[in-house]
């Protein structure tokens, strides 16, 4: 058995690229799509499914840049307080939806930690994961004011989020925020603003996919005319302090602190995830923090819909929250509260930590542009090079995103295309998280191959 394997593993380094064409193209008729080529537009989960029947079809591991999976450990003092809890009993018991004792002062306390903002406990919120709390968000802001439709994106940004809106029937409007950074950014914003009908805008820091990173001008900006025209911001920080080109991030409760929003406007709620941090993705553990004077607000739209006295806070939590999940299970609960108090009491350096993911990208960077390839988002505010992270975006000559997905397919290679993020940049987002050390001369091999084929056409 072995020895089949080491055999079977030799054969699939030897093995000629571009795969078998009639053979992959059938796998992507099989698995639903109308063709072959509509594979470039897939979205992640669809275009993972599709991977793996391509793999089990042709005998070759791919290499997976596609999915934003942690590629670290689970951190063990969350699954060690989950292992406490179960056997405590809390398997049987409902969880609180308004979230246990111990992950709301926890989660306060790392937000202070590691953010210097004040939230206090009755507004840390846990969610199924910021996926979650973008959903229930994203509905309860289209909620406050019948005028006022749509969100804001700060594109590129995470697909999912712009699916959810379409699935509950709110407006999307966008723009590609690589093109006005600084100052330029305020005067954009205003002339979305001006409309009466933006809700809500969203953005991740560092972003999804481009790992551009907002700065501190940038977010008092965007504070400053979310204030001025009754904008609330919703801050995605799956990835919080993670712009490892600043070596002194990390230290709980000393500076540098993660930048955000939340210093220049109160209107305003953070989504913090455990998934990246702690390596925690599969239990789905996320809080929100919310600023208070958000969190305490009343709308009368609110209190005409829920016949109540229309408090955001707990409308979100008791009508949209409730009718999602009912709760995030007890014992991840008690998981993230022993996460969010190990960090602060130094005993998880989760940014250190997560500094390998930067090494990881560092190096697939090297062997993308020895291959014929660019870096498409490669500038950061103030003409600074984007730093290593989770993700970078790649493109190869002139072509879009779709053709990039489609051509790659061939060579055991998949990423997502740029489109999907709503970039005005083709390219394609590259995922280092699961890419292992073992892996990269595969992909050089793989690439210099695709380059081999595509250079001249």
């Amino acid at each position: 058995m072995h020895i089949r394997a080491i055999r079977g593993h030799k054969k699939e380094k030897e093995m000629s690229f571009p795969l078998n064409k009639q053979l992959v193209d059938q796998t992507c008729i099989d698995f639903g799509l109308r063709n072959a080529k509509e594979l470039g537009a897939s979205s992640i989960r669809q275009l993972v499914g599709v991977v793996k029947d391509i793999e089990r079809a042709t005998g070759v591991e791919f290499i997976h840049m596609e999915l934003g999976e942690p590629g670290l450990p689970a951190e063990q003092i969350g699954i060690a307080a989950e292992h406490k809890a179960l056997k405590a009993g809390y398997g049987a018991k409902y969880p609180l939806i308004t979230g246990i004792t111990e992950v709301k002062h926890w989660g306060s306390e790392f937000v202070r930690a590691f953010m210097n903002l004040d939230i206090p406990t009755d507004c840390i919120v846990p969610t199924v994961g910021s996926m979650q709390a973008a959903f229930a968000i994203n509905m309860l802001v289209s909620q406050l004011d019948e005028q006022r439709d749509t969100i804001l994106f700060l594109d590129p940004c995470f697909p999912v989020q712009k699916q959810q809106c379409k699935v509950i029937g709110v407006r999307v409007d966008a723009f590609d925020v690589a093109d006005f950074r600084g100052e330029a950014l305020a005067e954009e914003l205003e002339r979305h603003f001006k409309s009466g009908r933006i809700a809500a805008m969203l953005f991740s820091n560092p972003n999804n996919p481009s790992w551009m990173c907002f700065t501190e001008r940038e977010l008092e900006i965007i504070g400053r005319m979310a204030s001025l025209y009754n904008v609330l911001v919703i801050e995605d920080l799956a990835y919080l302090n993670m712009d490892f080109r600043d070596a002194e991030r990390g230290m709980p409760y000393e500076p540098p602190y993660q930048p955000t929003v939340g210093r220049y406007t109160n209107n305003c709620l953070h989504m913090i995830s455990c998934s990246k941090m702690f390596s925690y993705a599969g239990q789905r553990a996320a809080i929100m923090a919310i600023n208070p004077y958000l969190a305490h607000r009343r709308f009368a739209s609110l209190a005409a819909r829920y016949e109540n006295d229309g408090e955001f806070l707990r409308n979100l939590i008791y009508n949209v929250l409730y009718s999602l999940s009912s709760g995030v299970t007890h014992s991840v609960q008690f998981a993230m509260a022993a996460m969010f108090k190990a960090a602060c009491q130094g005993k998880i350096d989760y940014v250190t930590t997560t500094r390998e993911y930067a090494r990881r990208a560092k190096l697939v960077k090297e062997i993308m542009l020895r291959n014929g390839f660019h870096i498409v988002y490669d500038k950061d505010a103030d003409d600074e090079e984007v730093g290593d992270g989770f993700f970078f975006t790649f493109g190869y000559k002139d072509w879009t995103g779709e053709k990039m997905v489609n051509k790659m397919i061939y060579y055991g290679v998949s990423a997502i295309s740029l489109a999907s993020t709503g970039a005005k940049r083709e390219g394609m987002r590259a995922c280092v998280s699961c890419i292992k050390d073992e892996q990269l001369e595969e992909l050089d091999r793989r690439l210099a191959l695709f380059n081999r084929d595509y250079c001249d056409k």
